[in-house]
């Protein structure tokens, strides 16, 4: 009766006030903080009898919470039940549709290819999901706009769920110039929330008008779904006043005058717009909390129950439950209705976990401090010269073990709060039911600290403990399953998986929470569609917990015999193994490196890659820029010192479906620095040079250390931001393996002496991301620092001619030169020479003497000729016989008388011209006469 009264009552103010022919409304405040109030007509041109203005209350004049302004009077009313008002301030809390005096503006900053704005974005927008808004999921810029005019200093506040980094969600505030306001990083830029979880932002405003902006811009450039950004609970204070109150939306209520917020209605309660109290849902029907009408109760089915494993009874069974999905909603004494099923056979127990012994109630109990069991034997201390290993070892899941608890939670309502979000089974835990489908089933493991066993004290490696769980999903529906570090994602999987296992390495020392969540759909829907969509988790494992228990003893070194305690456990100094034979401490070999969670045997001392060595502490190898190399019977010395500094390589621009431009930074830290990995990238910040990394913004970065890293970079000229972003950072490479080749990538270095010590490092042609298929990077670094050291076999000497007495000697490198820095070319050097060389004089001395003894062998045959063939013409004018000569009258020769020597020719004919007389008289039949040419003496010879 009492809300009809106050129903009643509103009804009669607002036909009252619409029987007027005018409203009141107050003019802008001048120079001295005064106004006036002034009538308003609802129709245009009708300005006939209205009241004449008057002074109005001062411009910094408010009313408070649960009041308003009744512009009639000027003076402060309380609001009626089933509305609110905030006094000075405005809230938005019903996300139906977007209010009044908000925008939602799509822009696309890449402009075509012709200049004109892009299309493509048009579609996109912040969308209305009734208790909250959502923000646009492509990598179109969507700003939510809203302008107020403020009387004096006030400040907005909203609540947001913001999980996933590839969205960038800032918030910022202009003047109605369109000046920026001056902002903080951490007032500008949204800080992550966890899957689930609401975070408030607040942010001071000035007084006059200010234009709030919410801006999110997607980055798909891994194609991966992005998760929107959630706004809800937008609060604005230091408006003037506010000139009436707000009705509580449908399935709210405000049940007494002057209140400043509305409450949800009750489950199975709904509510109308402007209602002071809910009224309940019939038997058929129901309803969760906050809805504004009921609904008629469906008939249940199987997605309505789920079972459940009973606790081990005294006689250590159990047996398999169902029961209900809570809140019921279904009716199952209906046509078509499926019954409860009924209990299960009574079954053995699982055995207790490992680290647990079994008490005489079937319950198990964790095993003291010193001694260890596998689950199914009594708890036993560990013998000497060994140690408990502690940790956390569960895979039978009959009960949720104490440091393990469940939740259910849903972003849009409270209807799950009460569920379990994860059911044992035995052998494995999986998903509830859950009260729809996108709520997050949440599973959360608690470990207090982690504490390296006694042998590992000393080490100073960068592995404290791990944790390793073996899972499987399957869906038919876009589910996703998040595993979480306190409040980080550190990995999450989408879709149906194969059964695997999962390691993660805790790299400090510190209570942590870890979390899986798991949701069926990301979709706002308030159904059970994929109920039968779950995900098994079979076993969890977690190493070197604070105060965990021991399912076995490892071997520790032992003090020497003649210590105060002898075979009592010691920490081994940092690279150092136990002995098998003795129990004792010894240090790895060089180059070598330790491995972080195994010490017992020589074995655990695994040797560094080719052209790499160990720290001090054995705890990674690296490469001091240095190494040899034997090759042809040649030792190749290289120097890569020029190379130790990081260096960077920009790839792109590349461009998503629509457009967006983008990069891929890389970062290679490849050799020196001890092995420290100095390679950084980072999250939202792009020019750390430039940037202020002070408290302020420290939080907001998100930085990946490593050999080799990469990072997304959005320009700032592709989407109106003042800076270029990044996202995406991601480790390519954190061991190295020897020789320059990193896990996950493989740096191959070049001699090329054209270029300079630093050179020039690119990524296949083929592969201009990098890579080709999506695992292994590959990069060619050409640098005049990767050619070897000179040697002698790098050059070689010239000698030049001897000059003036003096011979130099010239050393000139092999060509083409492919060496650096090592030796130096040796000096030019000179030498004494003489101008006629030994053999040159032996030769020219052995030649005269050849040309003498030729010429003279030459004379002697041609005089030893000459006589031959004088001989030869006197034997054949001795065969003519039949030759006679004339009797001399005088100047004969007396017999006996020899010729003499000198015989003259008349005309000495040459050898040839004989020979073919003597031819012509052998053919002739007669003789033939030779007519002798007498000389000045008047002598005859014989021709």
């Amino acid at each position: 009766s009492e809300t009809l009264v106050v129903t009643l009552c509103q009804l009669l103010m607002e036909l009252s006030s619409l029987s007027t022919d005018y409203y009141y409304e107050y003019t802008e405040c001048d120079s001295v903080g005064s106004r006036w109030r002034v009538a308003i007509p609802r129709i245009l041109g009708t300005c006939s009898a209205l009241p004449t203005p008057t002074r109005g209350t001062d411009c910094s004049f408010s009313c408070a919470a649960g009041e308003f302004l009744e512009m009639s009077a000027q003076q402060c009313t309380t609001c009626a039940a089933g509305s609110y008002s905030l006094g000075s301030g405005v809230r938005f809390d019903q996300w139906d549709t977007i209010p009044a005096g908000f925008t939602s503006l799509a822009t696309y900053m890449d402009p075509g290819p012709s200049g004109e704005e892009s299309q493509a974005c048009n579609s996109s927008s912040w969308t209305p999901q009734g208790v909250y808004l959502e923000s646009s999921r492509d990598e179109c810029t969507v700003s939510l706009v809203y302008a107020v005019h403020l009387e004096q200093q006030g400040s907005v506040s909203f609540s947001y769920q913001y999980p996933d980094n590839n969205i960038f969600f800032e918030f910022y505030v202009q003047n109605e110039q369109c000046q920026e306001m001056a902002q903080t990083d951490d007032q500008k830029w949204i800080k992550l929330t966890t899957n689930g979880e609401w975070d408030t932002h607040t942010v001071n405003l000035k007084s006059g008008t200010n234009i709030l902006y919410w801006r999110t811009t997607g980055i798909l450039v891994g194609g991966k779904m992005v998760k929107p950004v959630l706004l809800r609970n937008i609060q604005i204070e230091g408006v003037a006043y506010t000139s009436e109150c707000f009705p509580c939306r449908p399935g709210w209520f405000s049940s007494s005058p002057g209140s400043s917020s509305c409450q949800p209605c009750p489950r199975n309660t709904s509510s109308h717009k402007g209602a002071a109290s809910c009224t309940p849902c019939p038997d058929t029907q129901y309803s969760h909390e906050g809805w504004s009408q009921c609904k008629e109760r469906p008939p249940c089915s199987e997605k309505d129950y789920f079972q459940i494993h009973t606790a081990c009874d005294s006689e250590g069974k159990t047996q398999v439950m169902y029961r209900w999905v809570e809140p019921r909603i279904c009716e199952e004494n209906v046509t078509g209705a499926v019954a409860l099923p009924p209990t299960g056979e009574r079954e053995a127990c699982p055995p207790c976990n490992p680290g647990y012994y079994n008490t005489d109630d079937s319950t198990c109990f964790p095993c003291p401090p010193g001694t260890h069991s596998d689950g199914t034997s009594v708890c036993e201390e560990c013998p000497a010269g060994t140690e408990p290993v502690l940790g956390y070892e569960y895979k039978w899941w009959n009960v949720l073990p104490s440091n393990m608890k469940t939740s259910c939670f849903n972003v849009g309502n409270s209807k799950c709060d009460d569920m379990n979000g994860w059911e044992v089974a035995g052998d494995h835990i999986r998903s509830g039911a859950g009260g729809s489908d996108n709520d997050y089933l949440i599973l959360n493991l608690h470990v207090p600290g982690f504490k390296l066993p006694t042998s590992l004290a000393g080490m100073t490696g960068t592995e404290f403990g791990r944790i390793t769980f073996v899972f499987e999903t399957i869906c038919s529906a876009d589910c996703e399953l998040y595993f979480m570090m306190s409040t980080t994602v550190v990995e999450s999987w989408e879709g149906s998986k194969e059964r695997q296992s999962y390691t993660h390495i805790m790299t400090r020392n510190a209570s942590v929470s870890y979390t899986w969540a798991f949701q069926r759909t990301n979709q706002a829907q308030d159904v059970r569609r994929y109920i039968s969509d779950v995900v098994i988790l079979y076993s969890v494992s977690v190493t070197n917990v604070q105060d965990g228990v021991a399912s076995a003893c490892r071997a520790c070194a032992l003090l020497s015999q003649s210590s105060q305690r002898p075979g009592s456990c010691i920490p081994c100094p940092a690279g150092f193994y136990i002995d098998r034979d003795t129990n004792r401490c010894q240090e790895c070999p060089p180059n070598t490196y330790l491995s972080g969670h195994h010490t017992y045997g020589e074995d655990a001392c695994l040797p560094c890659g080719p052209g790499s060595k160990s720290n001090k502490e054995h705890s990674r190898c690296y490469s001091d820029c240095s190494f040899s190399q034997t090759e042809h019977n040649r030792t190749l010395t290289f120097d890569l010192s020029s190379l130790s500094p990081v260096a960077s390589l920009t790839i792109g621009p590349s461009f998503t479906s629509k457009g967006t431009k983008y990069l891929h930074v890389f970062n290679v830290s490849l050799c020196g620095h001890q092995g420290k990995m100095a390679a950084v990238c980072t999250d939202n910040v792009t020019d750390i040079a430039n940037k202020d990394m002070g408290s302020d913004s420290t939080q907001f970065v998100n930085s990946v250390d490593s050999f080799i890293c990469q990072s997304t970079i959005i320009p700032a000229d592709g989407r109106g931001f003042r800076m270029a972003l990044a996202s995406q950072s991601i480790s390519l490479a954190d061991t190295f393996l020897g020789e320059m080749a990193i896990e996950y990538a493989v740096m191959t270095i070049r001699c090329n002496p054209e270029k300079t010590d630093r050179g020039k490092l690119t990524v296949p042609s083929a592969c201009p991301a990098g890579t080709c298929d999506g695992c292994t990077f590959h990069f060619l670094w050409e640098s005049g620092s990767a050619c070897p050291r000179c040697t002698q076999d790098d050059y070689h000497q010239i000698e030049g001619a001897c000059k003036g007495g003096v011979q130099e000697t010239l050393s000139v490198w092999n060509e083409p030169k492919l060496c650096i820095k090592g030796i130096s070319l040796t000096a030019k050097s000179s030498a004494p020479c003489e101008a006629i060389a030994l053999w040159l004089k032996v030769g020219v001395g052995g030649g005269a003497f050849l040309a003498v003894l030729l010429v003279s062998l030459t004379c002697y045959f041609w005089k030893k000729n000459k006589r031959l063939e004088y001989k030869y013409s006197r034997l054949v004018m001795s065969a003519n016989k039949e030759c006679e000569l004339p009797v001399a009258d005088s100047c004969a020769l007396a017999e006996g008388e020899e010729p003499e020597d000198d015989v003259v020719y008349s005309h000495k004919p040459s050898l040839l011209g004989k020979l073919r007389a003597i031819a012509n008289k052998r053919e002739g039949d007669s003789s033939e006469s030779v007519q002798l040419k007498s000389s000045q003496s008047e002598r005859w010879v014989w021709g």
